[in-house]
């Protein structure tokens, strides 16, 4: 689980974890996060590094429902990737 908690709570808890994978990855990617709950119950990333952008939607289910951290580690990893690779 990353987060027990709900709304704008959550997402700060997600946007924490979040940066603390991208820095293992990479220092200079930060990720930003935002509750789009109300329209249709994911979280927003942002994945900025420089002028390149990646946006990308985690689910409530991924993020609140325990031993889904890993398969969120290695979706965010992925992108971080495909951050990089974009021209």
């Amino acid at each position: 689980m990353l987060t027990d908690k709900k709304g704008e709570e959550a997402a700060r808890d997600i946007a924490s974890w979040a940066n603390k994978v991208a820095a293992a990855v990479d220092k200079e990617v930060f990720v930003d996060v935002h509750d789009d709950y109300p329209d249709s119950n994911t979280y927003v990333l942002r994945l900025v590094k420089g002028a390149r952008v990646l946006v990308f939607r985690l689910s409530a289910a991924q993020a609140h429902m325990d031993g889904r951290e890993s398969e969120c580690e290695r979706t965010l990893q992925r992108k971080i990737k495909d951050l990089w690779n974009l021209i």
